[in-house]
């Protein structure tokens, strides 16, 4: 491994429930966090026929916000707040739980009993000390709004944060960015240098980094400091993403990101009592796991 990059992780496959499974690339054991960034899974690509849909129950979060994007595909958001949305390719769904929030991600009844392919990312950002238990929101931004624009010859797109000079109008707590890119055979990106940590992830095509290659569906961690750049060998499709270490430490457990384990015991009360804001029309919802010495540990020198 070169002195450009720290660390590669590879992910594995997880079932959402109903044989659908996604890849799971945050957090396994040798990394926890990337910047804010906890939790990463790819969804697809996937072709979903038509007596199949996506169903996620619904289910609770706090001390976190969710980040939802598609290339391809539509997935109806329904949350404890009284929001419906349906998110498409290039839309950003950013809901930020806070003290506690109720949502499903469902194949909209429009597009059931007809096949559909999906593919995208949904990922995690621990919220700041600060606004851990804030109150939740929930916020969506269509493909349009967010700044797309050539550097050199790299299509990019800034999802969240600031990358570039260009920031998102998505609003987002702590220093971050999350960019998508489309880069044709021969040209270059360097990582953007303001970010402490940085990572890329190679969604299709071929390319390396200081001579060294990024693998399809792993994430590559670059060390700090330096000015990494990323060479497409044929036309290649990957999304950058990082930014400030955590504040503090934080545990995860189950869907909860907290800075303290009585925050995920008064979570796990406020769900077991139903205490939470349900969705509307949906008596269905993932009942608490019987797991919760599996907390894992977030570390802020990571």
């Amino acid at each position: 491994m070169n002195n450009l990059i720290s660390e590669r992780l590879a992910g594995v496959s997880h079932d959402l429930g109903d044989g659908f499974n996604v890849h799971r690339v945050l957090p396994p054991k040798s990394r926890r966090a990337v910047g804010p960034f906890v939790f990463m899974d790819h969804l697809g690509p996937v072709e979903l026929p038509a007596e199949r849909a996506m169903d996620v129950r619904p289910h609770p979060h706090i001390g976190l916000a969710t980040v939802t994007y598609l290339w391809e595909g539509r997935i109806e958001h329904k949350d404890g707040l009284g929001n419906t949305q349906i998110i498409e390719s290039g839309d950003v769904n950013w809901m930020t739980a806070g003290r506690g929030i109720v949502h499903s991600e469902r194949t909209a009844a429009a597009d059931r009993n007809r096949s559909q392919d999906l593919h995208g990312l949904q990922l995690w950002v621990a919220l700041p000390r600060e606004h851990e238990t804030c109150d939740p929101m929930f916020e969506h931004t269509d493909a349009a709004d967010l700044p797309r624009f050539d550097l050199g010859s790299a299509d990019v797109r800034v999802v969240a944060g600031t990358a570039y000079g260009k920031r998102s109008p998505v609003t987002t707590q702590g220093e971050l960015f999350y960019v998508d890119v489309h880069l044709p055979a021969g040209s270059e990106l360097p990582l953007p240098e303001e970010y402490p940590q940085r990572a890329a992830y190679l969604i299709d095509g071929e390319a390396e980094a200081g001579g060294e290659a990024l693998r399809p569906r792993e994430l590559t961690l670059f060390t700090p400091g330096g000015s990494p750049r990323i060479r497409a060998i044929r036309d290649a499709h990957l999304v950058l993403l990082g930014g400030a270490p955590l504040d503090a430490p934080r545990y995860l457990w189950w869907n909860y990101v907290a800075s303290s384990e009585a925050l995920l015991e008064a979570a796990r009360e406020a769900w077991r009592n139903q205490r939470y804001p349900m969705v509307e029309g949906d008596p269905e919802f993932i009942l608490l796991p019987n797991n919760r010495d599996r907390v894992t540990l977030l570390l802020q020198s990571e």
